[in-house]
This record gives structure tokens, sequence and C-alpha cells, in this order.
């Protein structure tokens, strides 16, 4: 069986964020076994699992991603909706838009210290259309 949902995580400021909790407040009953499909409808924010017990963790990947790819790029073309545009493009292409989790004993099977987060890239987004998609 599939079963789909779309929803919107509220709006959050540049950076990342564990929105665990949300996603599961926008889902119907998880099957016993089976799998989620998470798919952002966005490209210039991402979705990823990693740490989610050090806030620290947050901050250090929002440094990292603003050291590879800086703002303001002197070579950059596309540059009509802010010198965060691109860079939050690139960032987004590099992380990625979806992701897949297996769901055992009707919870998601995530690690110990894993979440899921919203790798957002923007300076001033609105909410970010997710996808979800179980596979039971």
């Amino acid at each position: 069986m599939v079963d789909q949902v779309s929803f919107r995580l509220q709006a959050r400021p540049r950076g990342f964020h564990v929105v665990t909790r949300e996603i599961m407040e926008h889902l119907p009953a998880l099957p016993q076994s089976g799998l989620l499909h998470l798919f952002i409808q966005h490209t210039s924010a991402a979705i990823t699992v990693n740490e989610a017990a050090d806030p620290d963790v947050l901050t250090d990947f929002e440094s990292i991603f603003n050291k590879l790819v800086p703002e303001n790029m002197p070579f950059l073309v596309h540059t009509l909706e802010g010198p965060d545009d691109m860079p939050a493009h690139i960032k987004a292409a590099m992380i990625g838009n979806s992701i897949t989790l297996p769901i055992t004993a009707g919870r998601l099977n995530l690690g110990t210290w894993q979440g899921v987060y919203l790798c957002e890239f923007r300076n001033r987004a609105s909410g970010r259309g997710l996808v979800a998609t179980i596979y039971s």
C-alpha cells in the first residue's frame, strides 16, 4: 500500500533545523513496517538526516556550508533574487532534495542521535513544502 500527504513546514530562518517532530505531526499513523520517503519541493533548501542531540552540530553545518559556498561570489550570473539565492541552489544540490527512512514497529527507525534536518539556505524563506510517501 502507498499513502501520500503534502504539507508545509513552518518558516524558519537561514540555517539547519531539526524538524523530525514537526514532520511526524503531519503524517498519518505509520504502518508496522515500511518506508517513508520525504521530498522537499524547493531548490534553495534541502533535507537530510544527521546529529540531532547537540545543537552545536547545526551551527557547525551552517558555518561550513557558508565557507564552502559564500554569498557575493563575483562570477555568479544568477543574481536577480539576491546574493543568497544562487549559493542556496548550490548548497541544496550538495545535500539533496529527498531522503528515505525505514519504518519499524510503527515508528521511524532512526539511530539514537539522528533527526531529520531542514537545511534552509535563504535569508528570508517562507514555509517549505514537503511530500511524504509512505510505503507499507
